[in-house]
């Protein structure tokens, strides 16, 4: 169970028992949840409660998927610096972290809709989809590409993988030709291995 808590006259504060959250919503941040959190009468303890949740769901998500963690933690950052220089007003923090919540939840759902697994997931992620060089190839290309590259990179694994060069090169040049053979942009295609590498690092660990 996911604990936070907040330091008042040198006491550890439960934030949840604190503010009367209900925590059996908290793991996926249901709109019930989050409509609680925005209704706290005192609104720092709500933006602090929002911003330690979205971090620990980031936490989570960095140890499955590189660039959706990324791209939250880049959200998050810059909704808070916002804040911090005075950019925007408490009530417009609270709105935007219950979107970016309410964006997380929805991302899990991602590969669902796609006909991915998790890992085919975090490896569509990994090709750059956004970069309009990109996007011209089409979901199923991509999907596919992110389907041979979890089967040749699981085949290719061993337990020290990352400390060995002579593996690590096999696998970027595997990379570099399934890209290649799916017609991936010619210009993007050293980003796409650098990332698709860091990526299967990620999830080594669960695959040896």
């Amino acid at each position: 169970m996911l604990l936070l808590y907040f330091i008042t006259a040198g006491t550890a504060v439960d934030i949840f028992a604190f503010a009367g959250l209900n925590k059996s919503n908290i793991a996926i941040l249901s709109d019930e949840f989050l409509e609680e959190v925005r209704g706290l009468p005192y609104r720092n303890l709500a933006l602090e409660t929002l911003q330690k949740l979205i971090n620990e769901q980031i936490k989570i998500i960095s140890r499955k998927n590189l660039i959706q963690s990324r791209s939250f933690r880049e959200m998050l950052e810059d909704t808070i610096k916002r804040y911090q220089n005075r950019a925007i007003e408490t009530a417009q923090v609270i709105n935007e972290l219950i979107e970016l919540a309410k964006a997380m939840r929805e991302a899990q759902k991602r590969g669902e809709d796609l006909g991915l697994t998790e890992d085919e997931t975090a490896f569509y992620d990994a090709l750059e989809v956004n970069d309009s060089a990109v996007k011209i190839l089409g979901d199923d290309i991509l999907k596919a590409i992110a389907r041979d590259l979890v089967k040749s990179i699981r085949a290719n694994l061993t337990i020290d993988w990352t400390v060995k060069e002579n593996v690590r090169a096999k696998l970027r040049v595997t990379i570099k030709r399934l890209l290649k053979k799916y017609g991936y942009p010619p210009d993007k295609q050293e980003k796409a291995t650098a990332t698709v590498l860091e990526q299967a690092e990620l999830l080594c660990k669960d695959w040896v």
